[in-house]
């Protein structure tokens, strides 16, 4: 297992509450890795410490370490804006920016100027609304808003503005549980064929949904990692007794 984020002695506080308690975990290269466990564990607080969206929130701190290939991303050096662009968050609910679909996509470009000309632009919003699965829904309303998108294919289309500012790592803070049953499989079906270009991390709070898309799990509780490691080896022998209630829905 190639390690892409390790997680050093973390601690993380909301004012005086301690939200994550000594965290220690290495999150695997190219892969899906999820958080799991019950409301309130820390999940979410973790996965945005990995892009540092967690202080954004008053009244915030953390100690140790987060490295992202080996660079601590909360280095007084690092350039936080550069931390975002390489760790995309996908949020519960989509996010649609309050312009076209096509401004949509090449927004984050053009903040970054990662293209030259408007032809450019033209064939990286295609390329990107096709790795979404949404190009051949919207091609001939590209200029439209994006708020007249259905909420799924909203979703899909912050997936593909993510991914046009070529990050390394795809966070996802449950990313269908807004979704219809069919909106939620496309957008699984677009995390497992990302997989062999993007380390991501998912919280989910659907069991049947780790099991479907997990190559390695992290089960959380009170703040903690209880355990982690491949999903063969979580879900079939797992290891720590809270593990395996909440395997088995008594939690």
């Amino acid at each position: 297992m190639e390690t892409h984020i390790q997680v050093k002695n973390l601690n993380a506080y909301y004012g005086k509450q301690q939200a994550l308690k000594n965290i220690n975990i290495e999150i695997p290269k190219k892969q899906i890795t999820v958080i799991m466990g019950p409301s309130g564990c820390g999940k979410t607080t973790l996965l945005k410490t990995l892009n540092r969206f967690f202080e954004l929130n008053e009244d915030t701190h953390l100690t140790g370490e987060v490295l992202v290939d080996g660079e601590n991303i909360y280095d007084k050096e690092v350039d936080v804006t550069e931390v975002r662009k390489c760790v995309g968050l996908l949020a519960q609910r989509p996010s649609p920016l309050p312009m076209s679909i096509y401004d949509n996509i090449v927004y984050g470009m053009h903040i970054h100027k990662m293209k030259k000309d408007r032809r450019e632009y033209k064939a990286a919003v295609r390329h990107y609304l096709e790795i979404a699965g949404l190009w051949e829904e919207v091609q001939k309303r590209l200029h439209d808003p994006a708020t007249s998108l259905s909420i799924g294919q909203q979703q899909r289309l912050c997936l593909a503005r993510g991914l046009a500012v070529e990050p390394e790592i795809i966070l996802g803070d449950e990313p269908t549980s807004a979704l219809d049953p069919i909106s939620s499989q496309n957008i699984e079906s677009r995390l497992l064929e990302l997989k062999q270009q993007y380390t991501t991390v998912i919280v989910t709070h659907t069991l049947r949904q780790a099991k479907r898309l997990s190559d390695y799990v992290i089960y959380m509780y009170m703040g903690e990692v209880i355990e982690a490691g491949p999903a063969k080896e979580v879900f079939g022998n797992p290891q720590h007794e809270r593990t395996k209630q909440y395997l088995e829905g008594l939690f």
